[in-house]
């Protein structure tokens, strides 16, 4: 019997740079980047920069579990964020940037929190890990313009993540 596929929501900063790391896993079907998190129905890229939304910036991905696990998604996600800033990530800066984990029921909850345990307790970091661990809500599909951003753009894409300090922080805390 195959399992049904799943939805894996993160917020991860610039949804540009959360889109790539997951794209090129075998039983990823699909990474959309969009919003999440706010009060105002299919806002814009402007509206929700503004700050006045409540959503962030994250990606949505359509995964088989039984080829990726949520387990295996969750390490990608924490390999990709400064998971003790909560004011944003790197240079993105304000609510809109602030990184999340978005569960979509109660087992992806569980192992979210477990993963965030075990990070905390492993001394990766020398401050608290403060990603916030929360309900999954409506998810808004980006401005065509900035989905798979890294194969439009590389040259851009590249460009921004160097200048952001995500590569250097990356390679500084896992190598």
């Amino acid at each position: 019997m195959q399992v049904a596929n799943e939805l894996a929501t993160f917020a991860g900063g610039c949804f540009w740079c959360m889109v790539k790391p997951f794209d090129q896993w075998p039983g990823v079907l699909s990474v959309t980047s969009g919003y999440t998190g706010g009060h105002v129905e299919n806002p814009t890229y402007e509206e929700v920069c503004s700050g006045t939304t409540g959503h962030r910036e994250a990606v949505q991905i359509v995964f088989q579990p039984e080829v990726l696990p949520y387990e295996r998604l969750l390490e990608i996600f924490w390999q990709q964020i400064d998971p003790t800033d909560a004011g944003g990530q790197f240079v993105d800066r304000g609510p809109s940037y602030q990184a999340a984990i978005y569960y979509h029921n109660e087992r992806q909850r569980r192992l979210a929190e477990a993963s965030k345990r075990e990070l905390a307790d492993s001394g990766r970091f020398d401050k608290p890990i403060v990603t916030p661990i929360l309900p999954a809500g409506p998810f808004y599909p980006a401005e065509d313009y900035h989905q798979n951003f890294y194969r439009t753009q590389p040259v851009h894409y590249e460009r921004y993540r160097r200048g952001s300090g995500r590569d250097a922080f990356l390679e500084r805390y896992w190598g």
